[in-house]
């Protein structure tokens, strides 16, 4: 009996040793929703990693009801392998984080990629003895630009008006031109415009139409302040105890992905404006015509953004900064600041 047994032991075995192995789980935390022009893009970068033998958790920070502030709690905490966020918001816990797109430093995305590209790696060594997570993929929403609902000429309209900010260095631009700044995630904004809470709020064309702020604003000002820099963040830990060829798969899917936000923020955004603002807008898209009013960026305006860079923003975020991170404004200086030109004196 014993010796009958053998063959079938064996090829229970052989059969074990055939089965492939399981699957390496992945919780991916995205803010990105289904009306969201990064929607197929990230989807095709969570194929691609499912297709190399990660199971993937897709979940949605609205959906879960988990505040973006939280990014960087919830993947060093390891309950996500991956989550994206909005630079500025997670930067709350660490202001060397919003180094990476301070207002007025890159006014359009060839310069937001040279800032970006300098600060990486500094960035990633930051988050790493912070937070024990590092940035995968770093990518820009587009230009921030101004949405009001009432009628704007200029920078100096925003006097007096409640503004929505996400970022601290926004806050001080705004408080320098005289407007009020007001902290809002961007779900909060639509009902904050439409209630009066908030008079204007910044965004990018293509954020703003897909979410439908030409519903409840009526000038639009293009003039760029900064490129919501975001991030897909990952659980440092899990992320270097992967098998060297599982990681070099997902560095590729991820590669691909920051590829395709880059050009998605550079390429659309100029359709997304003409749609808000009555001019050519394709139809069966993603972008909803309507007849904003588009408002000229002056010369003078320009100017003004990158005085108040140089004499406000650049100083009050070193000081916070340097409060908690002696060399900030030493690193800024040798990374961005060399490739943009400008010195925090």
């Amino acid at each position: 009996m014993r010796q009958a047994l053998r063959p079938l032991a064996a090829a229970l075995a052989f059969a074990a040793l055939s089965q492939p192995a399981a699957a390496q789980s992945l919780r991916w935390l995205t803010q990105t929703q289904p009306q969201n022009a990064q929607f197929p893009i990230e989807s095709a970068a969570i194929a691609e990693a499912t297709a190399s033998g990660f199971a993937v958790e897709r979940n949605e920070f609205q959906a879960l009801g988990i505040n973006l502030a939280d990014a960087l709690r919830m993947v060093g905490s390891g309950a996500f392998q991956i989550v994206t966020t909005q630079v500025g918001s997670v930067a709350r816990d660490d202001a060397f984080l919003e180094g990476i797109d301070l207002i007025g430093v890159a006014t359009d995305m060839v310069e937001l990629k040279t800032a970006v590209d300098a600060y990486r790696e500094v960035f990633n060594v930051r988050l790493g003895e912070r937070f024990g997570v590092k940035a995968v993929a770093i990518w820009p929403f587009g230009p921030q630009v101004f949405f009001c609902n009432q009628p704007i000429e200029s920078l100096a309209s925003l006097q007096g008006l409640k503004v929505r900010s996400f970022t601290a260095s926004m806050s001080t631009l705004l408080t320098e031109l005289g407007a009020t700044p007001v902290t809002l995630s961007f779900p909060e904004v639509y009902p904050a415009l439409q209630r009066g809470v908030a008079s204007c709020g910044v965004t990018s064309p293509t954020s703003a139409n897909t979410g439908k702020w030409p519903e409840v604003t009526t000038h639009l000002m293009p003039l760029s302040v900064s490129g919501s820099v975001q991030a897909h963040i990952v659980n440092l830990a899990w992320y270097e105890a992967l098998a060297p060829e599982a990681r070099e798969k997902l560095d590729g899917a991820l590669a691909a992905m920051e590829a395709g936000l880059w050009e998605l923020a550079t390429t659309t955004n100029d359709t997304a404006k003409s749609c808000s603002t009555g001019g050519d807008c394709p139809a069966g898209g993603i972008y909803t015509a309507y007849q904003m009013t588009l408002v000229p960026v002056t010369e003078a305006d320009k100017r003004r953004v990158a005085e108040i860079a140089l004499a406000k923003v650049l100083p009050d975020w070193a000081a916070r900064c340097e409060a908690s991170y002696p060399d900030c404004a030493a690193t800024w200086n040798s990374t961005i600041g060399a490739a943009r030109g400008l010195t925090i004196e």
